[in-house]
């Protein structure tokens, strides 16, 4: 395993351990309140689901059916909950809050919404915008692998050349330890297109998903017959929905459409995933060159495809 892998887990293992402390998980209770985590949880899933199945609330917080069993009688002893055989399946339960129970949670809801009130209400201004936006992306990312709703492609907005600068830096360094020089290249390609950008025969998407961008790349005139495709890239949070392969593919039908002969590229040959998605789309290596560039050794590639 390399050392950036054993750095990253050690950093997350140490926010985990921060994050819990902050909001008191440790606690036996939660938030001073007679409530482990666990309980609090399947309390908030009571509370907002209609008369659920107790095998519908193990199954979304990821409980074990016995643990989540001695939950409910014990809430059901305390006279939280009520608990009715389903007609279907009389081993199977339908949950619900008495009024007691619902006491509970709005008393246990307000406690949390105070809680995290305090905490935002204690940062300097404009930190608490900053640590929501921070937790949106830990959300999208953790959660990539769940997501159902593929990506949209669409047209970019303001912003979006920035984020394009941004993400190629960050990723490029983090995953191949490409220094800033790549940053700049891809900062000057950005802004050539933004200023000479020929709307009949260039293009740019942007991968959309839920609001957050997660892919790029753009099509550019190079001659009256050739077309360059450059700057794909697929962020960590859109991978899985072969949308590196989409962008491709939309490049080809636009050139095609707009009377280009060929697609050309440049990449390099340690982008092992970029060369396979190029490999597939139909494009041919046609020449290679070792070179020094930011800050790595390297062997770049043309690729060209006929149309």
């Amino acid at each position: 395993m390399s050392q950036t892998s054993d750095d990253q887990i050690s950093a997350v293992r140490a926010f985990n351990r921060f994050y819990t402390r902050k909001l008191g998980v440790l606690d036996q209770q939660l938030l001073k309140s007679p409530f482990s985590l666990s309980e609090a949880r399947v309390l908030y899933e009571l509370a907002h689901r209609e008369d659920p199945a107790a095998k519908e609330i193990g199954i979304e917080l990821g409980l074990d059916a016995g643990y989540l069993s001695r939950i409910v009688q014990k809430f059901c002893e305390d006279g939280l909950v009520t608990r009715k055989p389903l007609q279907s399946d009389r081993r199977q339960y339908r949950l619900g809050l008495t009024a007691k129970g619902r006491q509970a949670f709005a008393k246990l809801e307000r406690s949390s919404h105070d809680d995290v009130a305090d905490m935002l209400a204690a940062l300097p201004r404009g930190d608490g915008g900053r640590l929501t936006a921070a937790m949106t992306v830990i959300e999208r990312l953790l959660g990539a692998s769940e997501r159902s709703q593929p990506a949209i492609l669409r047209d970019p907005g303001p912003g979006d050349m920035g984020w394009v600068v941004q993400s190629h830096g960050a990723l490029y360094a983090s995953e191949y330890g490409f220094d800033s020089s790549f940053e700049a290249l891809v900062a000057e390609i950005a802004a050539k297109f933004l200023t000479s950008f020929d709307a009949s025969r260039e293009r740019c998407w942007i991968a959309d998903i839920d609001g957050a961008q997660v892919g790029s790349v753009f099509l550019v005139r190079h001659s009256d017959d050739v077309a360059k495709l450059r700057l794909l890239l697929v962020d960590p949070a859109g991978r899985g929905q072969r949308l590196g392969r989409r962008l491709v593919a939309e490049c080809i039908a636009f050139a095609r459409a707009r009377g280009y002969r060929k697609i050309t590229l440049w990449t390099q040959s340690i982008l092992v995933a970029a060369r396979k998605i190029y490999q597939d789309a139909g494009f041919v290596l046609v020449a290679t060159e070792p070179h020094r560039s930011f800050g790595q050794s390297l062997v770049g590639e043309t690729w060209e495809r006929e149309l």
